[in-house]
């Protein structure tokens, strides 16, 4: 509100001081109108005037003709009057005096002709020749004083024109100006109105892929509009309750391992003394029962021990043997490991290991993850098929890679096969078992590492999965 309130001051303030010139450009103009070009008219019908009193006193002198007597006086009373009109319309003290000096002049030239007149009626003899050239002289001078006049109008309208054109130009200047600075202050204003809704949300939205992936971290800070805060409350809130629940899920997967793992132990101890011949003898049906109860007790102690991995790597309890170690010497043993079930699946195992410098890691751990990435690639990979790890220098670490040539994995699922309990499949195959837990341990053991685990897939092309650790 306060930068939209501004743009509008500044709208209201290029309004005004437009209304302002436009206001001087109206007095200048009827100036102009009703006094300059009223002065030149008048400067017209006293030079009409000038002339017509010549000539008829010149006429009447020589005739002695009322008629042409009365003539002079209505051409005096006509520039008498226009000079009155003259008077009150002359603004600048240099124009007055020249309308009062041809006022002066016009008084000196009537008296000569009176005083003319009347010799010429009484019959006194008087030199001819000396009014003459007086009343020339007059004459001439209030013709030189109109011109004067004339001038000066000129000169009054000239410069008010000049000066109406330099505030036009003016006004247009500090328009435009304004103009542009209000163009630019709103562009501002409405993208930093824009960047304190969007960057917030944008922190929102960042902070609730964190959550969805299971990273809860600090509550989320903002310093944005109220509305904005408030939806950064709620949204604390919601992630303080998901931050419990999430606990309490943990806690309980712990307690539940705990408990279980003891008694799944007792019932495989048992099951292999049965197997043994411990308890008696055991028919063939028997054995077959037994090893099926042996092999799902290892199911399950491998999901109890599995369950109890993630909870203490999720509450961040998990103990690690930090030391440098070669990683190539892991994948070795990690691939060795697996090659009787490649062989058995007639699957080719390659590796590719380039000269790397030793990383700190623990050795089980991401011999762990070793094992659940190249596991998880037999698992996928159809008989016939390659399976190729790879270690190599990366920027800022050592990556390793295990890429298959299975059926690959939908890219809809690619974000969310590192979160517990979450497999992904094709539509049309088997669906392979296994708990969806050993990607999600695996990533957690990563980030402990300060690495950073992903997966490149295509359909029908099979999938890597990477890893780096730092150096």
């Amino acid at each position: 509100m306060m930068g939209y309130l501004l743009l509008l001051a500044l709208v209201m303030g290029v309004s005004l001081y437009s209304i302002s010139k436009l206001s001087r450009v109206r007095d200048v103009t009827h100036s102009v109108i009703l006094e300059d070009n009223v002065l030149l008219d008048l400067h017209k019908s006293l030079a009409a005037a000038l002339q017509a009193e010549t000539e008829h006193e010149k006429k009447y002198i020589t005739l002695q003709d009322q008629a042409f007597y009365d003539g002079f006086l209505l051409a005096w009373r006509d520039f008498d009057k226009s000079l009155a009109n003259a008077r009150s319309l002359a603004r600048s003290p240099e124009l007055l005096a020249v309308i009062e000096r041809i006022g002066t002049l016009h008084i000196g030239y009537q008296t000569l002709f009176d005083e003319e007149a009347t010799l010429r009626r009484t019959g006194t003899r008087y030199v001819a020749s000396r009014y003459r050239t007086m009343k020339a002289s007059t004459a001439n001078a209030m013709t030189e004083a109109l011109q004067a006049m004339h001038a000066l109008v000129q000169k009054t309208i000239i410069g008010k024109v000049t000066r109406l054109n330099e505030a036009v130009v003016q006004a247009g200047d500090v328009t435009m100006t304004v103009t542009a600075s209000s163009l630019v202050l709103g562009i501002l204003i409405s993208f930093l109105i824009t960047r304190s809704i969007t960057v917030p949300l944008d922190r929102i939205a960042k902070k609730t892929a964190e959550i969805g992936s299971g990273v809860y971290g600090p509550d989320l800070e903002l310093r944005s509009l109220p509305e904005i805060n408030a939806l950064a409350q709620a949204f604390n809130f919601m992630s303080a309750k998901l931050r419990n629940v999430d606990k309490m899920k943990s806690d309980f997967y712990a307690l539940m391992s705990h408990e279980l793992r003891t008694p799944l132990t007792s019932i495989k101890e048992g099951t292999n003394l049965f197997l043994e011949g411990h308890g008696g003898p055991v028919t063939e049906k028997q054995k077959w029962l037994l090893t099926i109860v042996a092999e799902e007790s290892n199911r399950l102690i491998e999901l109890v021990n599995s369950l109890m991995d993630l909870s203490k790597l999720e509450a961040g309890m998990m103990a690690y043997n930090f030391t440098k170690a070669e990683l190539p010497s892991l994948v070795t043993t990690a691939a060795g490991e697996v090659l009787p079930l490649a062989e058995a699946k007639k699957i080719r195992i390659g590796t590719d290991i380039d000269d790397v410098p030793p990383v700190t890691l623990d050795t089980e751990r991401v011999l762990q993850v070793l094992r659940n990435l190249i596991g998880n690639a037999l698992k996928f990979t159809p008989a016939g098929g390659d399976v190729r790890i790879s270690v190599r220098r990366r920027e800022g670490g050592v990556g390793v890679s295990v890429t298959d040539t299975g059926h690959g994995i939908p890219k809809e699922h690619q974000a969310a096969i590192f979160d517990k309990f979450r497999q992904a499949t094709l539509a049309g195959t088997k669906k392979i078992p296994g708990t969806g837990l050993g990607l999600a341990i695996a990533k957690h053991i990563i980030q402990d590492h300060g690495g950073v685990v992903w997966v490149e897939s295509e359909e029908g092309r099979g999938s890597t999965f990477t890893f780096v650790l730092p150096f």
